[in-house]
């Protein structure tokens, strides 16, 4: 995977408004919780499943930190997405968002949702496509971005008056990426948003959300496939199996990633050790 060049769009391509952490910082007020996407004893069951799609699962993520979730398929992940953006309500334990709950959070826009597909509506162009959510709740508090310079710094230019069926699937993604980021959430959640592009493709896309992330910094919970690129983009790795998530693997790399960090011995061992345990998370799931 490409890495993200050594130097970071700066904040200002995103502005005007407060900087990321400091919109964030206004958004999640002063509470021992404000710094922190908790989950504590959260458990959720469907009807004719054997075991728990969430079991006990108990989870801290840092604000402005990038956390990735890599696992066999059916284990959860999405589950787990799901109930941090308040669209699946848990069966017990608790769940907050800087001090909020997720459907609170999701209410005050504070939560930014990129699903597999991208979910763009056919009839609107590139540019409406990502001014949707400034439109559909206009007193909710967040700090919009320029959606323009956003497809700028995704070069999708060219593209904002097309509708979503001339675009390639690439670019759809990068604009429902661009539609995630235009009203400045503190937290992204991306549920495998490249899983359907083609390698190259994928790379591609992931550095330049690799450049946006770098510029506002919100706290990302991803979820892929890739352990290559869950090193690339991630602070912290965590593999889940049947329902339960894993201690964290730190990502100890420099920020911004160099160019060749791939090729370094330090990425290849973390590479082998999150194998290692999606080998035993796979052996668990057959059983």
């Amino acid at each position: 995977m490409r890495a993200a060049a050594s130097t970071p769009t700066g904040n200002t391509a995103l502005s005007p408004g407060p900087s990321g952490q400091e919109a964030r910082a206004a958004a999640a007020g002063d509470g021992p919780e404000a710094g922190l996407i908790l989950l504590s004893k959260v458990t959720k069951r469907f009807p004719k499943m054997s075991t728990p799609a969430l079991d006990g699962v108990d989870l801290a993520i840092r604000r402005g930190s990038f956390f990735t979730i890599v696992g066999p398929s059916g284990v959860g992940k999405s589950t787990l997405l799901r109930v941090l953006a308040g669209l699946t309500k848990p069966d017990s334990g608790q769940v907050s968002v800087f001090g909020e709950p997720p459907a609170e959070a999701s209410r005050r826009k504070h939560l930014g949702w990129v699903p597999q597909s991208p979910a763009l509506l056919p009839w609107r162009s590139v540019l409406d496509n990502v001014k949707l959510p400034l439109q559909l709740n206009r007193r909710a508090e967040c700090q919009p971005r320029d959606p323009e310079t956003i497809l700028g710094l995704l070069g999708l230019s060219d593209a904002m008056d097309r509708l979503p069926a001339q675009l390639s699937g690439g670019m759809r993604q990068r604009v429902a990426i661009a539609r995630a980021f235009s009203f400045a959430p503190p937290v992204l959640l991306m549920d495998e948003p490249f899983g359907a592009l083609d390698e190259i493709t994928r790379e591609h896309v992931a550095h330049l959300l690799l450049d946006l992330w770098q510029a506002e910094r919100p706290t990302v919970v991803f979820v892929t496939h890739s352990v290559t690129e869950a090193v690339v983009l991630s602070d912290q790795v965590s593999v889940m199996r049947q329902g339960k998530l894993g201690q964290p693997v730190d990502i100890a790399l420099p920020r911004p990633r160099p160019e060749g960090i791939e090729d370094s011995e330090a990425f290849h061992e973390l590479e082998r050790e999150l194998r290692a345990l999606l080998r035993e998370a796979f052996a668990a799931t057959a059983r």
